[in-house]
């Protein structure tokens, strides 16, 4: 039983080792460039709507309702972000019902470049609204003393998040070979609809917590700054 795809080795290009890890990530990288590219070159506003674009309209309509919902605020500025991360993890953690195919989200490098990328969507985002000097001095309210705990609070977030994701995937994975070990001709099928229910669940999941984490820290920022502007 392979508990990650890191450690399979695919082929190699010199000292550079290709494992299953980045062969499935570009899979599924070249799949939603595809998919994209397909649903998208046929898009209208009046007359009949193709199958594509209605659930290309749902999903969009889905994340931006979500978005508003945990922000209360408007969700176009994040959605291409959160967006992109939702599509990569369902599919990812959808396709592993299929044979041979080993998820990226089941390796600890892929979910912590995932938990990376949220790390530095928080300056990123919060910079864009309230600018760099703004929003780096508020790192230092209340008091300077608290910086390296708010580092710290920001570092332990990010891995919690990798970690989160990593566990439950692979968990799903390893209950999922002892169930077909133990009962081979009744647990296959079941096991695969738990498993896609699962994938997009952990899919969900981990965008909402990193819209939550965006959204939290540029509203914290915002009110240290007005708190900061009634006490002057």
């Amino acid at each position: 039983m392979t508990l990650s795809p890191d450690t399979i080795e695919v082929f190699s290009l010199g000292p550079v080792t290709i494992n299953a890890t980045l062969v499935f990530s570009w899979v599924i990288m070249a799949l939603l460039i595809a998919v994209s590219w397909w649903v998208t070159r046929s898009l209208t506003a009046t007359g009949d709507i193709g199958r594509g674009q209605n659930v290309l309209e749902a999903v969009v309509a889905f994340l931006r309702d979500q978005i508003r919902e945990v922000t209360n605020q408007d969700p176009e500025p994040y959605l291409p972000f959160v967006g992109t991360l939702f599509l990569f993890i369902v599919t990812s953690n959808v396709l592993s019902v299929v044979p041979g195919f080993q998820p990226p989200t089941g390796s600890l490098t892929t979910t912590a470049a995932l938990a990376v990328c949220v790390f530095v969507a928080v300056p990123v985002f919060g910079i864009a609204k309230l600018g760099l000097r703004a929003y780096l001095m508020n790192y230092l309210r209340p008091s300077p003393f608290l910086l390296p705990f708010t580092i710290i609070g920001e570092l332990s977030r990010t891995l919690a998040l990798a970690v989160r994701l990593f566990g439950n995937v692979m968990s799903g994975s390893v209950i999922a070979a002892i169930l077909l070990s133990v009962v081979p001709l009744f647990f296959p099928i079941i096991m695969q609809a738990f498993g896609l229910l699962i994938g997009v669940i952990q899919a969900y999941i981990f965008a909402i917590l990193a819209i939550v984490y965006i959204a939290s820290g540029t509203e914290l920022q915002q009110r240290r700054a007005r708190s900061e502007e009634e006490t002057q």
